[in-house]
């Protein structure tokens, strides 16, 4: 089953091209391509817990500190992973991102623990017991301390650094992998005062800054830069080093498995323009996407992460309309956002494209259980002009851990009950495990 597995998914990726996808086979229904990919994804600092050799430990832990709570126990997925499995297999998923927590494999520079990489040895077989497919991110976000305190991505070693991790993690891995990606939205380190809505980044810009200047002067060094900052001293050195970190990362990975398919995970807004916004919309894509857009022409597929629409006007960015449909904090639920996220980014970079995030964050499940199938409609329309998908993952498979907003954000197809840890779908896990089984929407 395993090398079936393999060869089934390798061959997917190669063969997804221009109108072989999304034929109907019933005019009632918007029936998706054999081997469309449905599934849920996590991040390991988000919902593994006790993460204390991880940068974003030492950033909760600060004073002062953005952040609102600390992540602590998390949703307990380090001990609870098993369950977390068959949550997925439940519901009629059949695929499941989750990530490795370098800090965890590489605790100290140069030392790695081989009982951490068996640990998510076991996560990639138990998704293979389940027949589920193991997408694999080597980097979420969080790095080690160790790393954050030599200056983080903006050092000049960091590129060697990320490269022989992921070396080491596909010598162990990659053999159960079904699909990796080596960075998770790269394209927002440095940008997230201009990216984050409601102009929320610059708000936290000083914040931010005063905080990682109190972990460097606690740990005695001159920056601490950690793997998901708002204030970032030079973000051109940084996107630079990502984005050479990205292709060594890829190298390392596809010299221990070649045939492992391999790609980045980029955040992308549906960004729109009304009379006169047309250029600032176009800055802005060239900003936030398009040099990476331009690299991951070489990748295997582009995961596109989606969550917001941007409508741009000549003086920047229009408030959202008074009538909209809001989330939790205020942000405008717009479901056709992935199809337009997908459209821009294939156009600049016509590879396969993989959805490895899309959600929503409310209280309200009603609002998410409506908005999956609605971008999924939306998501069916670009295939039918012709453009490759390879599956789509909701984020997220849990209520978890949603970095300086703490456990307020509530972006999970299952509940987590903060004491016992029990996991209780919500009536949208199973729209979305209802879709999945009839691939068609």
């Amino acid at each position: 089953m395993h090398l079936k597995r393999r060869t089934l998914l390798t061959g997917a990726l190669a063969g997804l091209v221009p109108g072989t996808v999304g034929r109907v086979s019933a005019a009632s229904r918007r029936v998706f391509p054999e081997g469309f990919l449905w599934g849920a994804a996590t991040a390991a600092y988000q919902v593994e817990g006790n993460n204390t050799n991880s940068d974003t430990w030492a950033l909760e832990h600060a004073d002062p500190t953005t952040f609102t709570e600390v992540s602590g126990d998390a949703a307990n997925s380090f001990q609870l992973w098993p369950r977390d499995l068959d949550l997925v297999a439940t519901l009629g998923l059949d695929t499941y991102r989750f990530s490795l927590e370098w800090a965890r494999i590489e605790p100290a520079r140069g030392q790695f623990s081989v009982a951490m990489l068996d640990h998510y040895k076991r996560i990639i077989e138990g998704c293979h017991a389940r027949d589920i497919t193991p997408v694999v991110t080597f980097n979420h976000f969080t790095t080690p301390i160790w790393f954050a305190a030599n200056g983080g991505w903006s050092s000049p070693e960091a590129v060697d650094l990320f490269a022989r991790f992921c070396e080491m993690a596909a010598r162990h891995l990659a053999d159960g992998m079904a699909v990796a990606t080596t960075l998770n939205e790269p394209n927002l380190v440095g940008m997230l005062e201009v990216a984050l809505p409601g102009g929320r980044g610059k708000q936290l810009m000083g914040p931010d800054k005063a905080m990682s200047e109190a972990v460097a002067r606690r740990l005695g060094v001159d920056l601490f830069l950690a793997g998901n900052p708002i204030y970032v001293p030079d973000r051109h050195v940084v996107q630079a080093n990502l984005i050479a970190g990205h292709k060594a990362g890829r190298a390392a990975i596809k010299s221990v498995r070649g045939d492992l398919p391999v790609g980045v995970s980029l955040a992308i807004n549906d960004d729109q323009a009304i009379a006169g916004g047309e250029p600032l919309r176009d800055s802005m894509r060239r900003e936030l996407y398009d040099p990476w857009l331009e690299t991951a022409r070489d990748d295997d597929f582009l995961g596109v992460q989606n969550y917001y629409r941007a409508v741009w006007g000549p003086d920047g960015k229009v408030p959202i309309p008074d009538d909209a449909i809001v989330n939790s904090s205020g942000s405008e639920i717009y479901a056709a956002s992935l199809a337009g996220a997908v459209r821009y980014a294939y156009s600049r970079c016509p590879r396969p494209v993989f959805v490895t995030e899309h959600g929503v964050a409310t209280d309200d499940d009603a609002q998410r259980a409506a908005f999956i199938p609605a971008a999924l409609r939306a998501l069916y329309g670009v295939m039918q002009e012709g453009i490759p998908l390879k599956g789509y993952l909701h984020w997220s498979l849990l209520d978890n851990y949603e970095w300086f907003h703490g456990y307020g954000p509530r972006y999970g197809l299952c509940d987590v009950d903060r004491t016992s840890f029990a996991r209780t779908p919500k009536p949208s896990a199973h729209v979305l495990g209802a879709l999945a089984r009839a691939n068609a929407v």
